[in-house]
């Protein structure tokens, strides 16, 4: 299993979107550095919770020069109506088969994997966070760290 650090540089990766685009994750960094989150599945109850999460916190990572990105093994229908049905106002991602996650070193025991990294805009990896079962700490953590960042660029 990969195991991805701080300063790596982030796996690129091209998979569709929640409206079957395809998207890299070159496209992705080019303007802005990305929350990149893994999550297991379009509603179930601590996925959801932490989709709307990010959603209600979606402006400070914006006004920060953020983009969230969520990603899961979800086919691209399931999250079109997941986006909708939440008014998620981010990107969702499909990784049938989890060739991505494991590129990212995202794995779960008996769950999918739930994980969060921080990627800037040369693809590094400014920051990675895991806890499973937890929905809100990714938001939290993530939103530390940006400020952090932010503060440093002042």
């Amino acid at each position: 299993m990969v195991k991805l650090n701080i300063g790596d540089q982030a796996p690129d990766f091209s998979c569709p979107d929640k409206d079957g685009n395809i998207i890299s994750l070159n496209d992705l960094v080019k303007n802005r550095p990305i929350v990149l989150y893994f999550y297991g599945k379009d509603g179930t109850p601590v996925c959801t919770k932490e989709a709307c999460e990010f959603r209600d916190r979606y402006e400070k990572f914006v006004d920060a020069g953020v983009d969230v990105i969520g990603i899961s093994s979800d086919d691209s229908e399931s999250h079109s109506n997941f986006s909708t049905k939440y008014k998620l106002p981010f990107t969702l991602l499909s990784d049938k088969g989890g060739k991505i996650a494991k590129l990212y070193g995202v794995k779960g025991v008996l769950l999918p994997g739930r994980k969060t990294f921080i990627i800037d805009k040369g693809g590094k990896i400014l920051m990675t966070y895991s806890a499973l079962l937890s929905a809100t700490s990714h938001i939290e953590e993530s939103l530390k760290v940006i400020e952090i960042l932010k503060s440093q660029q002042s």
